[in-house]
């Protein structure tokens, strides 16, 4: 199963759920992420790398902009928003049918939006930690009872 995790500019949310997806190490689980707008090559931001040190996960990133060769390696592509699903939905049609929010496909009421850090403070972004990794947990149920 390839996951692959889209935001905006790959240096906040999508980055952080690859991290913590790849701290669980599931056998025949794969993880990527990308921003629809990201610079290639680009750091993690500062206070997103500080929480996911916090977490004590080794993790190293580099922003990546969404590319079609991901788009077709993704058995699941998760957005962190309805907008970005619906720029991914456009860019890439042919993937239509695998392209959900996170929140969408592992809690299919409320909102479906992942709160967004980029400019707050730690508790900002250790507050969009924490809805990741519950948002994993759910993922992972998910995953295992199909």
């Amino acid at each position: 199963m390839n996951i692959y995790y889209i935001c905006t500019g790959n240096t906040c949310r999508s980055p952080m759920a690859e991290a913590i997806f790849h701290s669980h190490n599931k056998d025949g689980m794969n993880v990527r992420s990308a921003g629809i707008y990201a610079m290639d090559g680009g750091d993690i931001s500062e206070n997103a790398q500080r929480v996911i040190r916090d977490a004590d996960i080794d993790f190293t990133h580099f922003s990546r902009q969404v590319s079609e060769e991901d788009v077709r390696w993704a058995n699941l592509i998760l957005t962190m928003t309805t907008a970005h699903k619906q720029l991914v939905m456009q860019a890439f049609p042919f993937a239509a049918d695998k392209i959900f929010t996170l929140k969408e496909y592992v809690r299919p009421y409320g909102s479906h939006n992942v709160s967004d850090p980029f400019g707050g403070d730690m508790h900002m972004y250790r507050q969009t930690f924490q809805e990741l990794t519950i948002l994993t947990k759910d993922l992972f149920t998910k995953l295992n009872d199909e």
